[in-house]
């Protein structure tokens, strides 16, 4: 089948298999490798694009669930010499260790940032009227994303000062 995708501000037609996952779509038939293959379940959040401006695991969803929605990969949100200031910051705090889940976390911090501009509170919100970009408030809304080696604090660290960048 053929779905129309508009990916990273181009649109895109990818013939698939109807079964074919919008990770897959990307990667394989759009060759945009940024976007990583980690458990292929939905577990280790690597696969995390947005969709329409909210994240999502790429693993977990039909391409052809997708046809003509907005897809921003980790590709498009900056590129050398032209990081955005979440890219930035993880540059900064050595926020991405060995890297491989470094695309999606960014990804996900994003969309994060997006639902806390919006007041929209998580399980870690002491106040469902005023949300703010705390270190409980962020490790809460990461959660979904893991870390091989481990580099939480600095991953943190890095979304803080992102925040702070993206909102100055």
């Amino acid at each position: 089948m053929q779905t129309t995708l508009t990916v990273n501000g181009h649109t895109r037609s990818v013939d698939h298999d109807p079964r074919t996952t919008l990770l897959d779509a990307l990667r394989d038939s759009l060759r945009l490798t940024g976007t990583k293959k980690g458990c292929d379940h939905g577990q280790c959040g690597a696969c995390t694009v947005l969709v329409n401006g909210r994240r999502i695991n790429a693993c977990l969803t039909l391409a052809a669930m997708h046809d003509g929605d907005e897809i921003t990969t980790i590709e498009g949100l900056g590129e050398p010499g032209a990081l955005s200031p979440l890219q930035l910051a993880f540059v900064s705090c050595d926020g991405y260790q060995c890297g491989f889940c470094t695309s999606g976390q960014i990804m996900s911090a994003t969309g994060m940032l997006e639902e806390l501009a919006r007041g929209d509170p998580s399980h870690a919100s002491p106040d469902l009227a005023q949300v703010s970009a705390d270190d409980a408030e962020i490790a809460e809304r990461m959660s979904g994303n893991l870390c091989r080696c481990a580099a939480y604090p600095f991953i943190r660290e890095a979304i803080s000062l992102g925040a702070k960048g993206e909102r100055s």
